[in-house]
């Protein structure tokens, strides 16, 4: 397992991650100097499942990448416990959020056990070999996905779940308070996103704040402590999701008549679409 051995010391993964806080606050995000988001203020609740829906372009993702530090805003402040991103060294930043973008591609002959270790890369200098501590977070981060039997396989062998689950160990071996999640279960088949998304619920209890961007309704609804639904770069709603999504919500941002009812399994909020060319069968 390219020289990766178990540590059962103490400082497991979900160890020693206080809280974080992290917020925007009027802030005005873009692309070459065309704004997708203005003024937009939110904050995240430190130690919350945040997910972050809306229609696409709406600036979902937009937003994430400012609270990654990769988006700058114009106007106003992204905030991290208290100080402005922009005050951050990169590696400071990176030892606190750890980002899974929407596309990630691993150069050609890397292996899964290689791939994780570059996680690491905010603990380790220039010329550093490395440690102890970064071959234990390794382990960690794959033990957590499941990834552990592919540690020697490359990268470009998995399949498209198993990379997905190898990019989160990568983020999860930065060992950061915060994980932001760009539509990690894209491209997948069911059982694939829902495996990822209880393995997000499970990071979520055992401390650490995730913020995701999701295109499925039902599954933010399901798994997220906090829901915040934007549309046209504007916070619609924000808060539980069992307060916030209502037909009437659902309508209103995505141009979708439905009913919601409470979910069988969980009581979480559960939409269901009424058919426009068949929405009134049976209804005499």
């Amino acid at each position: 397992m390219s020289g990766y051995t178990r540590d059962d010391g103490e400082g497991g993964m979900g160890a020693g991650h206080p809280e974080s806080s992290l917020a925007a606050h009027e802030a005005t995000l873009g692309y070459e100097r065309r704004p997708v988001v203005s003024g937009l203020s939110v904050q995240i609740p430190p130690g919350s499942f945040t997910v972050i829906v809306g229609p696409n372009g709406c600036g979902k993702s937009t937003l994430l990448r400012a609270f990654a530090r990769l988006l700058p805003p114009t106007e106003g402040r992204i905030v991290l416990d208290g100080r402005s991103l922009r005050e951050y060294r990169p590696r400071e930043a990176a030892r606190r959020i750890g980002l899974l973008p929407q596309d990630s591609a691993a150069p050609d002959g890397i292996t899964v056990a290689e791939l994780v270790l570059r996680g690491r890369y905010p603990y380790q200098g220039l010329f550093q070999q490395r440690s102890e501590q970064d071959e234990r977070a390794v382990v960690e981060a794959m033990e957590a996905t499941g990834v552990v039997e592919f540690a020697d396989r490359f990268v470009d062998e998995l399949s498209g779940g198993q990379r997905q689950r190898v990019w989160v160990a990568m983020a999860l071996a930065q060992q950061t308070r915060v994980l932001l999640l760009d539509e990690p279960t894209t491209f997948l088949d069911i059982a694939h996103q829902i495996e990822l998304l209880d393995l997000f619920a499970r990071l979520h209890r055992e401390g650490r704040t995730l913020v995701v961007v999701l295109h499925d309704l039902n599954h933010a609804a399901r798994y997220a402590s906090h829901l915040v639904v934007m549309k046209d770069g504007v916070i619609v709603a924000e808060g539980p999701p069992k307060r916030i999504v209502t037909a009437e919500m659902v309508e209103q941002v995505f141009g979708l008549p439905c009913i919601v009812i409470d979910d069988p399994l969980t009581g979480t909020p559960l939409v269901i679409p009424r058919s426009r060319s068949h929405g009134s069968r049976g209804s005499d």
